[in-house]
């Protein structure tokens, strides 16, 4: 799973691209010059935090590295339907506030009139049918941290979806958990679209990929391989328990000279 945040505006200004490569990733993300008005002219855009950085799906025209402020992932979330069951639901991505933070992610800008907008927006609003609230933040980049220590957003008024953080009102907000736990509960999980500890690994690739890796994605991926390493652990013991309770033991055959005690002999 993953989040997005939409904008649309309706300044117009003459486009003058640079290109930034992370030699890591081997990708070019998309800045400008002039940066806000040129950004402006843009009709929709999408910021991807969670599987959109690696895995868009949708059709985009750019994309530039970011960051919003002031929230930060948390897997705390349900999935039930693309890498959990109802049953044994799989723990996602959201956002919690918290002041100072910065959440590193892609802005995917989409261009090409109201029918092209209509198709991301349907795709995405299934893929993200998860989520219940929508809030407008603010986008960034390293040029506003370099041009201006108050940092002036290069999108405004950005669209955000998010969960409610309440077990009550939102049936699939899980809350935190014991590191232990949620490793757990990541390392087992598995859906239609695949296993809950793909997904966290491929987010901790991707962060690694765009130069922004975090301490606590880190952390809990290796947590899940610890737990992954135990399973295969007690997976082999068992399976060489199993195998030897199906051997034979080997017949006591007597020696001839041994005598043969029958109770016709007492």
């Amino acid at each position: 799973m993953h989040h997005v945040l939409i904008s649309k505006t309706e300044t117009s200004e003459e486009e003058n691209p640079e290109t930034l490569s992370n030699p890591e990733a081997g990708s070019v993300f998309l800045l400008f010059s002039l940066g806000r008005k040129e950004l402006a002219t843009m009709v929709l855009w999408v910021f991807g935090y969670g599987s959109l950085i690696w895995n868009p799906g949708f059709d985009f025209d750019q994309k530039i590295l970011g960051y919003i402020k002031d929230y930060r992932r948390v897997f705390d979330l349900a999935c039930i339907d693309h890498r959990g069951t109802p049953e044994h639901p799989a723990r996602t991505l959201t956002v919690e506030s918290k002041k100072g933070a910065l959440c590193w992610g892609i802005a995917y800008c989409v261009r090409g009139g109201l029918e092209k907008e209509r198709m991301a927006m349907e795709y995405l609003r299934m893929r993200e049918c998860e989520y219940d609230l929508e809030t407008y933040v603010d986008f960034y980049t390293d040029q506003d941290q370099e041009e201006d220590a108050t940092g002036t957003p290069v999108v405004t008024r950005t669209l955000m979806f998010c969960s409610t953080p309440c077990k009550v009102s939102n049936k699939y907000y899980l809350g935190t958990a014991p590191l232990g736990e949620m490793a757990t509960q990541i390392a087992t999980a598995i859906g239609p679209c695949g296993n809950n500890r793909e997904y966290l690994f491929n987010l901790e690739k991707a962060l690694f990929r765009i130069g922004h890796e975090e301490d606590s994605i880190t952390e809990l991926a290796n947590e899940v391989r610890k737990v992954m390493i135990r399973f295969k652990e007690k997976k082999m013991i068992g399976a060489h328990l199993a195998l030897n309770s199906h051997l034979s033991p080997v017949p006591h055959i007597l020696n001839t000279s041994e005598t043969i005690v029958t109770t016709d002999s007492v």
